[in-house]
């Protein structure tokens, strides 16, 4: 198993940025792909990014492309989401996950999820 905890949430204005953390331990983190998702009040858990397991490949929702950048140091089984440009619509609690591949060229299945962390944007 892979445990993951994420960080780096909080309160912003709308157009401003956060980076959020997701720390894993356990097994070998750089073998496999990561994810982000998230999930507002009322509404299904949706995807956010993708990042294969060197780093390499990535890939985004239309709703945050151009605005969200997904990134991964492998050597402090670490993932990141940087987030520029927030905008109210990306208030949700935001979810880290471990894929069972190492690569994203065809969807990946997560089987490892993080508690989340809060991500409001005020307007």
């Amino acid at each position: 198993q892979v445990q993951l905890v994420e960080s780096g949430g909080g309160l912003v204005q709308a157009g401003g940025s956060l980076r959020l953390s997701c720390a894993a331990s356990g097994r070998t983190f750089s073998n496999y792909a990561m994810g982000w998702f998230r999930q507002a009040p009322g509404k299904e858990r949706e995807f956010v990014a993708a990042i294969s397991w060197s780093g390499g490949r990535t890939s985004y929702a239309d709703s945050v492309k151009g605005r969200f950048t997904i990134s991964r140091d492998n050597a402090k089984n670490t993932v990141y989401l940087q987030m520029n440009s927030l905008k109210p619509e990306d208030t949700a609690v935001y979810y880290c996950a471990r894929a069972r591949e190492a690569h994203i060229a065809t969807t990946p299945s997560y089987v490892n999820w993080g508690q989340g962390t809060q991500v409001t944007v005020s307007s």
